[in-house]
């Protein structure tokens, strides 16, 4: 079966290039259209115009994809293969990232419409990190011997699923693929990738560079199609042992319960949130204003752990407002590849309807539209940096995620109230709080339900520090050495070194 190639010449200040690689799917290290021959377009957010179309997968094409990763796991990979040659492997393709890095990060301007240079200094940078943090894993990975009696020698082996199905999302593509492959693959799984239909390029190209770097056929296998057909079989398929997602609570319960439904597969889910950041009366206002508004308008808003609900003490709250609103003014809104561009489009026009309705709603509501709420420019997927005031708690845009450029700036007076209020949510992922009596910003930081609490910043992730939700904000833990428990069965053993059973 033949398959398309994507060449394209990026010129812009920042990178000059010409990328070419093959798009179809890629399984047992070789790349096919799919079985139905059908492509999936790849709309540029920042025109709203085709710029490519590659090989839709289908849940024949998982079927193909399952053989080979469980071939793979059989003769060339999972226990066969020394956890020192795994992250020598892990490494090589970190290598390759960093590379390939000017490439990648344009990749991801493109059809994510997030700028370039955040892509390459936060999303491939990070990807890179994170890769070489599960390398030195790999051979690290081991069980312990439990005392027990002198007859009995009992011990544990940390050992891997097999066939693992990961599912990824489209606001960070190539760091997500890093998230996912760096401990499945360091713990001895093969992958049966799922990008986002939106943004699948990144992980195609990076699809080339794992056989670059020398992995075995089959070990990981990448196909790009729709959630109704390609995410469902993941979600379903007996011959899969884990699943992992991440993306929207509504999609991680029809996974859950189709895991459930088929063979009680391992799930791990990394769902939404709707993060409260507490700006207190001592905070420091230029560092609690820049962090807030990197904390809701970075990568447009399209950050699951975004501070979108921003909670401000009575004694600074209107200094606050006013010079937040002056900061979110000052943001550029431009082509994602020039320099001084902070903020891009969103990436689909389903992502901007749905952002607009949102908006909508809130003016509707009675909320006051402090900044933006409308479209910016004539074409694309460009949504202006939006503040919204004068909230009150059971509004959608108080209580839903949004997942845009849009905040709500809340007062407050007395601090119980205001973790109150952080914690009347459904979600759990992430929360703030701005003050500089230390002290009480980690007492803050115990009492906010979530799974990550940040002091005095907001957005900051480490590959060796574990992230995931609370409540309905998800299950597991991705990054740091939690995440290789989402991959490892753990088995015991019990050798009898002489006991007699007496009759």
């Amino acid at each position: 079966m033949s398959t398309t190639t994507f060449t394209y010449q990026f010129e812009s200040q920042t990178f000059t290039g010409n990328v070419s690689f093959p798009t179809g799917v890629f399984i047992d290290g070789k790349f096919s259209a799919g079985s139905k021959g059908t492509t999936i377009d790849v709309i540029n957010p920042s025109t709203g115009k085709v710029v490519t179309s590659i090989a839709e997968g289908t849940p024949d094409d998982v079927n193909r994809a399952v053989k080979a990763a469980k071939r793979a796991f059989d003769e060339s990979w999972g226990l066969k293969v020394p956890g020192s040659q795994r992250g020598k492997l892990l490494n090589k393709l970190a290598d390759l990232f960093e590379q390939h890095s000017d490439e990648l990060a344009a990749l991801e301007a493109l059809d994510n419409g997030k700028t370039f240079n955040w892509a390459k200094a936060a999303d491939v940078a990070a990807s890179i990190g994170v890769l070489r943090y599960y390398a030195g894993w790999a051979d690290k990975i081991h069980g312990q011997v439990i005392e027990t009696h002198e007859d009995n020698l009992a011990y544990t082996r940390h050992e891997p699923f097999g066939v693992v199905g990961q599912i990824i999302p489209w606001n960070f593509p190539v760091m997500m693929v890093s998230w996912k492959l760096g401990p499945a693959l360091a713990t001895g799984n093969t992958v049966i990738l799922k990008p986002s239909e939106f943004t699948p390029l990144s992980a195609l190209r990076v699809c080339s560079l794992i056989n670059e770097a020398g992995f075995p056929p089959g070990v990981v296998n990448v196909v790009v199609g729709y959630g109704n057909t390609v995410g469902q079989a993941i979600s379903e398929h007996l011959g899969i042992d884990k699943v992992a997602f991440t993306g929207s609570t509504l999609v991680g319960r029809k996974i859950m319960e189709a895991a459930a439904k088929s063979n009680l597969k391992n799930v791990t889910l990394e769902l939404g949130g709707k993060s409260p950041n507490i700006v207190l009366n001592d905070a420091d206002l230029d560092l609690a204003i820049n962090w807030s508004v990197h904390g809701i308008f970075w990568n447009h808003g399209q950050t699951c752990c975004a501070g979108s609900r921003i909670y401000v003490q009575s004694g600074i709250y209107d200094e606050f407002l006013r010079r937040f609103t002056e900061k979110a003014k000052s943001l550029k809104l431009g082509d994602p590849f020039a320099k001084d561009s902070y903020q891009g489009p969103q990436v689909s026009q389903i992502q901007f309807d749905r952002i607009m309705g949102l908006v909508d709603a809130g003016k509707k509501e009675g909320a006051t539209v402090h900044l933006g709420g409308e479209r910016h420019g004539n074409e694309g997927y460009w949504i202006q940096p939006t503040i919204f005031t004068d909230t009150k708690p059971d509004m959608r845009i108080v209580q839903e995620e949004i997942f845009g450029p849009v905040a709500v700036v809340i007062k407050f007076e007395d601090e119980e109230d205001a973790l109150r209020q952080a914690n009347d949510t459904l979600y759990g992922l992430a929360a703030a709080v701005f003050t500089t009596n230390l002290t009480k910003g980690i007492q803050f930081a115990h009492k906010l339900q979530a799974g990550t609490a940040w002091v005095n910043c907001v957005n900051s992730l480490q590959p060796n520090v574990p992230f995931g939700g609370y409540k309905q904000s998800g299950v597991g833990r991705e990054l740091g050495e939690y995440a290789l428990q989402n991959y490892s069965n753990i088995k015991s053993v019990h050798v009898n070194l002489g006991q007699v059973i007496q009759f």
